[in-house]
């Protein structure tokens, strides 16, 4: 897999990056979720993982031939909105070594690997159920 970087959202520490790749996809690396309330609202198949990232991040989409980078519908594979105001991205967790290769990835960071037209539907007009499903509080 041949990876073109897009950009990433650096804060002390913190890396969020989005990658193109040859495959018609994207990789989304991210902060890895350990919280059981946002972990059981999601539905992960087998090989799959979740990420949480900033949404600006989707702003790097303007590199890749998108007028927009503002994602304004949650669905697959955008899962939830945070009430930090984070996305969680699910999709399959990338185990290619080289392309983990060519990337820094903390501990605490993970990648996953998601088709481009999911993306790019998210960023099109919004619909009924604009930006509805959002985290559920923790009880």
């Amino acid at each position: 897999m041949k990876l073109r970087f897009l950009g990433k959202n650096s804060n002390v520490g913190d890396c969020p990056t989005l990658y193109a790749t040859d495959r018609d996809t994207y990789l989304v690396q991210g902060w890895r979720i350990f919280a059981n309330d946002l972990l059981m609202q999601l539905d992960l198949r087998e090989g799959e993982s979740a990420v949480e990232v900033p949404t600006e991040l989707f702003e790097h989409l303007t590199k890749d031939d998108h007028p927009a980078g503002e994602i304004r519908r949650v669905e697959d594979p955008i899962m939830v909105l945070t009430p930090g105001g984070t996305l969680v991205v699910q999709g399959q967790e990338v185990t290619d070594p080289e392309a983990l290769a060519e990337m820094e990835i903390p501990d605490y960071e993970t990648v996953v690997e998601v088709p481009k037209a999911a993306i790019k539907a998210l960023l099109e007009g919004p619909r009924d159920a604009d930006l509805q499903r959002r985290a559920q509080p923790a009880l």
